[in-house]
């Protein structure tokens, strides 16, 4: 199979703050170690690259000195938590039509790079999942964790107390398969090309006892959610890690375009395919991004200054103009008022305002 570069959501990682505190390690220091800004535990829904999951759970791994991190980790996950792709697959019929609808929905709304099977010999039933991803550092962490996505899509229908016939792991070593056995509570293998879970076929139709019908239309699951950037989707791949960058501030192409695993000038050409250029794409981002956050009322005008780069309230206060027309405090004094708010005028077509930044961060920027 081709390798390809992959996006997952944040919710994937579970737990992961709370788990690593609790084996003594320190999860800013996690993040730091790879250069992820600590909001993205707390936007679960927001799309990051696969990479960079492997990345961080391989440093957690390290941190809490535990060779088998991801699959202690993964005890703790909740295929429910998975934003509304999570949801979607609970609410299915039977096991096997929570198998189904992963299979059919996990590239388009939580996780792309990844392939997920299901395969039916002699009475077992083998479900795997394969990360085409590039990235070799932490797979083995991630593959873990997967391993325990899977078992726990069985468990939300059976029981907590379910375990695979067999789980069969990608670890080379041995010793490797005494370990997991005790976190898995099942039979290991380990050597396998891709991590599969083992089980009889007669599962595929167990239905939780008093499920409810309204749950299991196989409709849309999401309504507005952000799709998770395609393997294709390199448009979408660079404003997905810009909206990571900008949870820390102004975003910084150099360190958008190392997240992609490419260099500055081919992230430019790549934008220039597309007719646009990286400030452009920015100025649109800061614009939803001020106009969402100045409307919701949750935070001072200059707090909002602040998270979003600018060095004083007065320079967004002019961008944020150029982009409706008035002010930040005008504009939420029309969202407050229902009859008045169709009069906030459209976003005029304009340049791109780069506002001046305060401090020194991974998100200082450079020329774009």
């Amino acid at each position: 199979m081709a390798r390809q570069q992959g996006f997952t959501r944040a919710s994937a990682l579970g737990p992961i703050a709370d788990f690593v505190e609790q084996q003594g390690g320190l999860i800013s220091r996690v993040l730091d170690d790879v250069d992820l800004p600590a909001g993205i535990l707390e936007n679960p829904d927001l799309p990051v690259p696969l990479p960079e999951q492997f990345r961080l759970l391989q440093r957690a791994a390290r941190e809490t000195g535990d060779a088998f991190f991801g699959a202690r980790l993964g005890q703790h996950v909740r295929i429910e938590k998975l934003s509304g792709f999570g949801l979607w697959v609970s609410r299915a019929d039977t096991v096997g039509g929570a198998l189904d609808r992963s299979n059919r929905g996990l590239n388009a709304f939580l996780q792309t790079g990844t392939n997920l099977k299901l395969e039916e010999k002699g009475g077992k039933t083998r479900w795997s999942i394969e990360f085409l991803d590039p990235g070799f550092e932490g797979r083995f962490q991630n593959e873990l964790l997967g391993l325990s996505y899977l078992i726990d899509v069985v468990r939300s229908f059976v029981g907590r107390h379910w375990t695979p016939d067999r789980v069969l792991a990608t670890g080379t070593r041995e010793r490797q398969a005494s370990p997991l056995e005790q976190i898995f509570n099942a039979p290991v293998s380990t050597g396998n090309p891709i991590p599969t879970i083992e089980f009889d076929t007669d599962l595929l139709a167990f239905a939780r006892p008093g499920f409810s019908e309204i749950f299991t239309a196989d409709a849309a699951p999401f309504g507005t959610e952000q799709a998770v950037p395609s393997a294709s989707d390199q448009y979408g791949a660079i404003m997905a890690v810009t909206s990571i960058a900008m949870l820390e501030g102004y975003p910084r192409i150099d360190w958008i375009a190392a997240k992609l695993g490419m260099t500055r000038r081919t992230m430019q050409r790549r934008l220039d395919e597309q007719g646009t250029t990286f400030s452009v794409l920015l100025d649109g981002m800061l614009k939803d991004r001020a106009t969402f956050l100045v409307a919701s009322g949750m935070h001072p005008i200059t707090e909002i200054a602040l998270r979003l780069g600018y060095a004083d309230p007065a320079h967004f206060s002019r961008a944020f103009k150029r982009w409706t027309g008035v002010s930040p405090r005008a504009y939420r004094h029309r969202r407050d008022e229902p009859a008045a708010s169709a009069a906030v005028p459209p976003l005029p077509v304009s340049g791109f305002e780069k506002p001046p930044i305060a401090g020194k961060s991974i998100m200082d920027p450079g020329k774009t």
